[in-house]
């Protein structure tokens, strides 16, 4: 059977109003689900952070590691090096020796200026994973706040939002798929959600511009689908009697 056009209205009317609500409840959520994302996204870029540092602290204490190693080798070869010098038969080999033992003491000392250059930059980053291990436990403690307050708001209105959904759901399947597509656009572009708005005051209740008093007459009737010039939204009626209207009112 064929729905009139007042049917249409309405069923498009009680759709908005299903909507509304959810939006409302929405709302009471505030920016609490945006807070927690941002607080999730935080803490994971913390986490990265001081796996990089622990991963550079690793790489330096290898660096130290390796030059210790290498200050050993060239310790020992000193110590080789003047047992020889006890056992030289000229000048000439005293001196190639003692040139031996020179480059192997700058080596000792390239050694120990590299790895006191990594214990500084280790303890830097040490003092980087301390400060962003405060910062990463501040929001851990900001988040467990912010969901034990979101929880609490959902289990509060979960129930009665199920509900809604669910009337919404099948007030949705009694409009016809060309109005109801049409009514999503609609409603995906307003800013305050409302598709399907009253004529009130003389005005249009979703963006506030006057309707001029024909116009009204005709939304009135209920014999086409009438939309706002200005914003786009469908008309469902009028309150009151249309009445004349003069000036228009900012959107």
């Amino acid at each position: 059977m064929e729905l009139t056009i007042a049917q249409k209205l309405d069923a498009l009317l009680h759709l908005q109003s299903l909507d509304s609500q959810l939006d409302e409840l929405i709302k009471i959520r505030g920016g609490l689900p945006e807070e927690v994302r941002d607080l999730e996204d935080d803490i994971a870029g913390f986490e990265t952070r001081i796996g990089k540092f622990q991963g550079e602290i690793k790489a330096l204490e290898e660096e130290i590691e390796r030059n210790r190693s290498a200050k050993k080798d060239a310790e020992k070869l000193i110590t080789k090096y003047k047992d020889q010098q006890m056992n030289v038969r000229n000048n000439r080999e005293f001196d190639a020796i003692s040139k031996e033992v020179e480059l192997q003491s700058l080596e000792i000392e390239l050694a120990d200026k590299r790895i006191s250059e990594a214990q500084f930059r280790a303890r830097g980053k040490d003092e980087e994973i301390k400060n962003t291990q405060s910062l990463l436990n501040e929001r851990k403690e900001d988040l467990k706040a912010k969901k034990q307050e979101l929880d609490q708001i959902n289990e509060e209105s979960q129930e009665e939002e199920k509900e809604i959904i669910r009337q919404r759901d099948e007030q949705a399947t009694g409009v016809e798929p060309r109005l109801l597509n049409s009514y999503r656009k609609i409603r995906g572009n307003a800013l305050n959600g409302l598709a399907v708005v009253m004529v009130k005051r003389g005005a249009c209740g979703g963006c506030f511009n006057v309707v001029p008093p024909q116009r009204q007459a005709d939304i009135k009737d209920k014999k086409k689908i009438i939309v706002c010039e200005h914003c786009g939204r469908i008309f469902a009626d009028v309150e009151g009697v249309p009445e004349p209207a003069t000036t228009g009112r900012g959107r």
